[in-house]
Protein backbone atom coordinates (compact mmCIF):
# COMPACT_ATOMS: atom_id res chain seq x y z
CA UNK A 1 0.00 0.00 0.00
CA UNK A 2 0.86 3.36 -0.26
CA UNK A 3 3.61 4.97 2.11
CA UNK A 4 1.19 7.41 4.32
CA UNK A 5 3.52 7.90 6.81
CA UNK A 6 5.29 11.44 6.53
CA UNK A 7 9.10 10.88 5.32
CA UNK A 8 11.74 12.36 7.17
CA UNK A 9 12.41 15.73 5.23
CA UNK A 10 15.80 16.82 7.43
CA UNK A 11 17.52 13.45 6.39
CA UNK A 12 18.77 14.88 3.50
CA UNK A 13 19.09 18.59 4.84
CA UNK A 14 22.96 17.97 5.76
CA UNK A 15 23.67 15.51 3.40
CA UNK A 16 25.35 15.85 -0.28
CA UNK A 17 24.12 14.16 -3.40
CA UNK A 18 25.70 13.13 -6.35
CA UNK A 19 23.53 12.61 -9.45
CA UNK A 20 25.49 10.17 -11.87
CA UNK A 21 23.96 10.73 -15.58
CA UNK A 22 22.31 13.84 -17.30
CA UNK A 23 19.16 12.51 -18.88
CA UNK A 24 15.89 12.46 -18.66
CA UNK A 25 15.57 10.84 -15.01
CA UNK A 26 18.77 12.82 -13.84
CA UNK A 27 18.18 15.77 -15.22
CA UNK A 28 14.58 15.63 -13.41
CA UNK A 29 15.35 14.75 -10.04
CA UNK A 30 18.55 16.66 -9.82
CA UNK A 31 16.63 19.83 -10.24
CA UNK A 32 13.64 18.54 -7.81
CA UNK A 33 16.37 17.63 -5.21
CA UNK A 34 17.82 21.65 -5.45
CA UNK A 35 14.85 23.13 -5.40
CA UNK A 36 14.12 21.27 -2.54
CA UNK A 37 17.25 22.62 -0.81
CA UNK A 38 19.40 19.16 -1.15
CA UNK A 39 23.07 19.72 -1.65
CA UNK A 40 23.52 18.46 -5.55
CA UNK A 41 26.56 17.59 -7.50
CA UNK A 42 26.42 16.29 -11.19
CA UNK A 43 28.69 13.71 -11.71
CA UNK A 44 29.61 13.24 -15.59
CA UNK A 45 32.16 12.40 -17.97
CA UNK A 46 34.15 15.45 -18.97
CA UNK A 47 33.43 16.78 -22.16
CA UNK A 48 29.92 14.82 -22.13
CA UNK A 49 26.75 17.04 -23.82
CA UNK A 50 24.72 16.89 -20.28
CA UNK A 51 28.00 18.46 -18.47
CA UNK A 52 26.69 21.99 -20.13
CA UNK A 53 23.29 21.83 -20.11
CA UNK A 54 23.58 20.51 -15.94
CA UNK A 55 26.31 24.06 -15.91
CA UNK A 56 23.37 26.17 -17.36
CA UNK A 57 20.95 24.82 -15.62
CA UNK A 58 23.18 26.27 -12.48
CA UNK A 59 24.20 22.90 -10.74
CA UNK A 60 27.86 22.16 -10.16
CA UNK A 61 29.46 19.46 -12.19
CA UNK A 62 32.28 17.04 -11.51
CA UNK A 63 34.15 13.93 -12.71
CA UNK A 64 32.20 10.97 -11.99
CA UNK A 65 34.35 9.80 -9.31
CA UNK A 66 35.26 13.42 -7.74
CA UNK A 67 31.37 13.48 -7.43
CA UNK A 68 31.14 10.11 -5.62
CA UNK A 69 33.85 11.02 -3.57
CA UNK A 70 32.09 13.82 -1.94
CA UNK A 71 28.88 12.12 -1.35
CA UNK A 72 26.61 10.87 1.59
CA UNK A 73 24.50 9.55 -1.15
CA UNK A 74 25.07 8.60 -4.75
CA UNK A 75 22.03 8.27 -7.29
CA UNK A 76 23.06 6.34 -10.34
CA UNK A 77 20.75 7.77 -12.88
CA UNK A 78 22.47 6.21 -16.08
CA UNK A 79 21.54 3.76 -18.27
CA UNK A 80 21.31 -0.20 -17.48
CA UNK A 81 23.86 -1.07 -19.46
CA UNK A 82 26.33 1.52 -18.67
CA UNK A 83 26.12 1.14 -14.97
CA UNK A 84 28.54 -2.18 -14.24
CA UNK A 85 31.52 -0.66 -15.64
CA UNK A 86 31.06 2.66 -14.36
CA UNK A 87 30.26 0.92 -10.88
CA UNK A 88 33.48 -1.09 -11.12
CA UNK A 89 36.00 1.82 -13.21
CA UNK A 90 34.68 5.36 -11.13
CA UNK A 91 31.88 4.76 -8.12
CA UNK A 92 33.63 1.88 -6.32
CA UNK A 93 37.05 3.01 -5.72
CA UNK A 94 35.33 6.45 -4.76
CA UNK A 95 32.41 5.68 -2.65
CA UNK A 96 33.29 6.57 0.86
CA UNK A 97 31.99 3.48 3.94
CA UNK A 98 28.25 4.28 5.39
CA UNK A 99 27.51 5.80 1.93
CA UNK A 100 23.93 5.36 0.28
CA UNK A 101 24.30 4.08 -3.73
CA UNK A 102 20.84 4.74 -4.91
CA UNK A 103 19.18 3.31 -8.12
CA UNK A 104 16.11 4.23 -10.11
CA UNK A 105 15.55 1.27 -11.59
CA UNK A 106 16.68 -2.65 -9.74
CA UNK A 107 18.06 -4.50 -12.64
CA UNK A 108 21.81 -4.44 -12.13
CA UNK A 109 21.18 -5.31 -8.32
CA UNK A 110 18.58 -7.40 -8.51
CA UNK A 111 20.59 -9.64 -11.23
CA UNK A 112 23.99 -9.15 -9.36
CA UNK A 113 25.99 -7.44 -12.47
CA UNK A 114 26.29 -4.93 -9.53
CA UNK A 115 27.20 -5.54 -5.77
CA UNK A 116 28.13 -3.00 -3.05
CA UNK A 117 30.12 -3.33 -0.09
CA UNK A 118 29.01 -4.55 2.98
CA UNK A 119 29.35 -1.33 4.53
CA UNK A 120 27.47 0.82 1.56
CA UNK A 121 23.78 0.59 1.70
CA UNK A 122 21.53 0.34 -1.66
CA UNK A 123 17.77 1.46 -1.87
CA UNK A 124 15.58 2.34 -4.54
CA UNK A 125 13.89 5.05 -5.93
CA UNK A 126 12.20 4.08 -8.79
CA UNK A 127 9.72 7.40 -9.99
CA UNK A 128 6.37 6.23 -11.83
CA UNK A 129 6.85 8.52 -14.91
CA UNK A 130 9.40 9.45 -17.28
CA UNK A 131 11.62 12.30 -16.43
CA UNK A 132 9.54 14.82 -18.13
CA UNK A 133 6.64 14.34 -16.23
CA UNK A 134 8.95 14.10 -12.93
CA UNK A 135 9.56 17.45 -13.26
CA UNK A 136 6.78 19.26 -14.28
CA UNK A 137 4.52 18.05 -11.72
CA UNK A 138 6.74 18.69 -8.75
CA UNK A 139 6.51 22.14 -10.49
CA UNK A 140 3.41 22.46 -10.41
CA UNK A 141 3.76 21.71 -6.63
CA UNK A 142 2.37 18.22 -7.42
CA UNK A 143 4.85 14.85 -7.98
CA UNK A 144 4.52 11.29 -9.19
CA UNK A 145 4.44 8.12 -7.15
CA UNK A 146 7.57 6.42 -6.19
CA UNK A 147 8.40 2.92 -5.73
CA UNK A 148 10.83 2.18 -2.51
CA UNK A 149 12.84 -0.62 -1.81
CA UNK A 150 16.33 -1.24 0.51
CA UNK A 151 18.23 -3.74 -0.84
CA UNK A 152 21.36 -3.76 2.01
CA UNK A 153 20.81 -1.60 5.23
CA UNK A 154 24.57 -0.84 7.02
CA UNK A 155 24.20 1.83 8.31
CA UNK A 156 20.48 1.69 9.59
CA UNK A 157 19.77 4.86 7.99
CA UNK A 158 18.77 3.71 4.31
CA UNK A 159 14.67 3.87 4.59
CA UNK A 160 14.82 6.90 6.01
CA UNK A 161 17.32 8.49 3.63
CA UNK A 162 15.43 6.89 0.78
CA UNK A 163 12.07 8.01 1.26
CA UNK A 164 13.42 11.30 2.01
CA UNK A 165 14.79 11.29 -1.17
CA UNK A 166 11.19 10.07 -2.61
CA UNK A 167 9.63 12.88 -0.96
CA UNK A 168 12.67 15.57 -2.08
CA UNK A 169 12.19 14.43 -6.13
CA UNK A 170 8.15 15.24 -5.72
CA UNK A 171 7.30 11.63 -4.76
CA UNK A 172 5.96 12.19 -1.15
CA UNK A 173 3.16 14.69 -2.78
CA UNK A 174 2.06 11.43 -4.75
CA UNK A 175 2.67 8.49 -2.66
CA UNK A 176 5.78 6.43 -1.77
CA UNK A 177 5.32 2.68 -1.98
CA UNK A 178 7.70 0.48 -0.26
CA UNK A 179 8.35 -2.96 -2.39
CA UNK A 180 11.32 -5.25 -3.31
CA UNK A 181 14.32 -5.03 -6.01
CA UNK A 182 13.09 -8.06 -6.94
CA UNK A 183 9.32 -7.07 -7.42
CA UNK A 184 10.38 -3.68 -8.88
CA UNK A 185 12.85 -4.84 -12.02
CA UNK A 186 10.19 -7.95 -13.12
CA UNK A 187 7.29 -6.65 -12.62
CA UNK A 188 8.85 -3.50 -14.83
CA UNK A 189 10.51 -5.62 -17.51
CA UNK A 190 7.34 -7.56 -17.81
CA UNK A 191 4.74 -4.64 -17.88
CA UNK A 192 6.82 -3.12 -20.73
CA UNK A 193 6.93 -6.64 -22.80
CA UNK A 194 3.58 -7.87 -22.15
CA UNK A 195 1.28 -4.01 -22.47
CA UNK A 196 3.61 -0.81 -21.99
CA UNK A 197 5.80 -1.58 -25.10
CA UNK A 198 5.44 -4.93 -26.50
CA UNK A 199 2.27 -6.20 -25.95
CA UNK A 200 0.67 -2.55 -27.55
CA UNK A 201 2.82 -1.91 -30.78
CA UNK A 202 2.06 -5.85 -31.19
CA UNK A 203 -1.76 -5.26 -31.13
CA UNK A 204 -2.09 -2.25 -33.20
CA UNK A 205 0.35 -3.26 -35.52
CA UNK A 206 -1.74 -6.83 -36.11
CA UNK A 207 -4.46 -5.34 -36.17
CA UNK A 208 -3.73 -2.36 -38.97
CA UNK A 209 -2.02 -5.28 -40.79
CA UNK A 210 -5.48 -7.44 -40.32
CA UNK A 211 -7.86 -4.06 -41.67
CA UNK A 212 -5.35 -3.36 -44.77
CA UNK A 213 -4.93 -6.96 -45.74
CA UNK A 214 -8.68 -7.19 -46.40
CA UNK A 215 -9.31 -4.25 -48.25
CA UNK A 216 -9.96 -1.35 -46.14
CA UNK A 217 -7.65 2.08 -46.38
CA UNK A 218 -4.58 2.56 -44.52
CA UNK A 219 -5.97 5.87 -43.20
CA UNK A 220 -8.76 3.89 -41.86
CA UNK A 221 -7.07 1.43 -40.49
CA UNK A 222 -4.79 3.89 -38.41
CA UNK A 223 -7.26 5.87 -37.02
CA UNK A 224 -9.16 2.96 -35.47
CA UNK A 225 -6.41 0.46 -34.39
CA UNK A 226 -3.90 3.39 -33.39
CA UNK A 227 -4.78 7.08 -32.98
CA UNK A 228 -7.93 6.45 -30.95
CA UNK A 229 -5.81 4.31 -28.84
CA UNK A 230 -4.68 7.37 -27.11
CA UNK A 231 -8.23 8.42 -25.68
CA UNK A 232 -9.21 4.86 -24.36
CA UNK A 233 -6.10 4.84 -22.65
CA UNK A 234 -6.45 8.09 -20.97
CA UNK A 235 -9.91 7.24 -19.74
CA UNK A 236 -8.24 4.13 -18.36
CA UNK A 237 -5.97 6.56 -16.74
CA UNK A 238 -8.57 8.31 -15.64
CA UNK A 239 -11.19 6.47 -13.95
CA UNK A 240 -10.25 2.72 -14.24
CA UNK A 241 -11.18 0.17 -16.93
CA UNK A 242 -14.68 0.26 -15.39
CA UNK A 243 -15.56 4.11 -15.88
CA UNK A 244 -14.22 4.08 -18.66
CA UNK A 245 -16.50 1.84 -20.08
CA UNK A 246 -18.99 4.41 -18.91
CA UNK A 247 -17.48 7.03 -21.41
CA UNK A 248 -17.77 4.89 -24.50
CA UNK A 249 -20.80 4.13 -26.45
CA UNK A 250 -23.09 0.86 -25.42
CA UNK A 251 -22.07 -0.76 -28.73
CA UNK A 252 -18.21 -0.36 -28.25
CA UNK A 253 -19.00 -2.10 -24.35
CA UNK A 254 -20.33 -4.50 -25.71
CA UNK A 255 -17.99 -5.41 -28.20
CA UNK A 256 -15.34 -5.57 -25.53
CA UNK A 257 -17.43 -8.58 -23.56
CA UNK A 258 -17.92 -10.12 -26.99
CA UNK A 259 -14.18 -10.46 -27.45
CA UNK A 260 -13.43 -11.25 -23.85
CA UNK A 261 -13.75 -15.45 -24.16
CA UNK A 262 -12.22 -15.66 -27.81
CA UNK A 263 -9.59 -18.42 -27.45
CA UNK A 264 -6.84 -15.92 -28.68
CA UNK A 265 -6.59 -14.63 -24.80
CA UNK A 266 -5.44 -18.34 -23.78
CA UNK A 267 -2.41 -18.33 -25.65
CA UNK A 268 -1.72 -14.99 -24.87
CA UNK A 269 -1.42 -15.76 -20.90
CA UNK A 270 0.60 -18.47 -22.05
CA UNK A 271 2.65 -16.00 -23.87
CA UNK A 272 2.86 -14.06 -21.06
CA UNK A 273 3.63 -15.90 -18.53
CA UNK A 274 6.51 -17.26 -20.69
CA UNK A 275 7.59 -13.66 -20.77
CA UNK A 276 7.53 -13.76 -17.20
CA UNK A 277 9.52 -16.62 -16.65
CA UNK A 278 12.36 -15.49 -18.68
CA UNK A 279 12.60 -12.51 -16.77
CA UNK A 280 11.75 -14.57 -13.43
CA UNK A 281 15.05 -16.89 -14.48
CA UNK A 282 17.11 -13.94 -15.96
CA UNK A 283 17.10 -15.41 -19.10
CA UNK A 284 16.25 -12.29 -20.92
CA UNK A 285 18.72 -9.82 -18.69
CA UNK A 286 21.13 -12.38 -20.09
CA UNK A 287 20.01 -12.29 -23.59
CA UNK A 288 20.20 -8.07 -23.34
CA UNK A 289 23.29 -8.21 -21.62
CA UNK A 290 25.13 -10.11 -24.47
CA UNK A 291 23.15 -7.87 -27.07
CA UNK A 292 24.44 -5.06 -26.00
CA UNK A 293 27.88 -6.23 -25.88
CA UNK A 294 28.04 -7.47 -29.01
CA UNK A 295 27.11 -3.65 -29.67
CA UNK A 296 23.39 -4.00 -30.49
CA UNK A 297 23.26 -5.42 -34.17
CA UNK A 298 19.75 -7.35 -33.73
CA UNK A 299 18.52 -4.53 -31.75
CA UNK A 300 19.26 -2.03 -34.59
CA UNK A 301 18.08 -4.09 -37.67
CA UNK A 302 14.60 -4.90 -34.99
CA UNK A 303 14.41 -0.71 -34.69
CA UNK A 304 15.12 -0.50 -38.36
CA UNK A 305 12.36 -2.73 -39.49
CA UNK A 306 9.99 -1.61 -37.16
CA UNK A 307 10.36 1.82 -38.06
CA UNK A 308 10.20 0.76 -42.03
CA UNK A 309 6.46 -0.73 -41.35
CA UNK A 310 3.59 1.07 -43.76
CA UNK A 311 1.63 2.36 -40.43
CA UNK A 312 5.03 4.43 -39.66
CA UNK A 313 4.68 6.68 -42.89
CA UNK A 314 0.72 6.79 -43.02
CA UNK A 315 1.01 7.60 -39.25
CA UNK A 316 3.38 10.72 -40.22
CA UNK A 317 0.94 11.78 -42.71
CA UNK A 318 -1.43 12.02 -40.94
CA UNK A 319 -0.16 13.57 -37.44
CA UNK A 320 1.09 16.67 -40.06
CA UNK A 321 -2.53 16.69 -41.57
CA UNK A 322 -3.41 17.55 -37.94
CA UNK A 323 -0.98 20.28 -37.53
Amino acid sequence: MLDVNEPDRAALRTRRVAVLGYGSQGRAQALNLRDSGIDVVIGLRPGSAGASRAAEDGLRVRTVAEAVAGADLVAVLVPDTAQPALYEEQIRPALAPGALLLFAHGFNVHYRRITAPEGVDVAMVAPKAPGHAVRSTYTEGHGVPCLVAVEQDATGDAWSLARAYGDAIGGGKAGLLPTTFAEETETDLFGEQAVLVGGVTGLVKTAYETLVDAGYQPESAYFECVQELKLVVDLIHDHGIAGMRTFISDTAEYGDYWTADRPVWAAVRKHMNELLADIRSGAFAAQWVSEDERGRPAFAAARAEAAAHPAEAVGSRLRKLAG
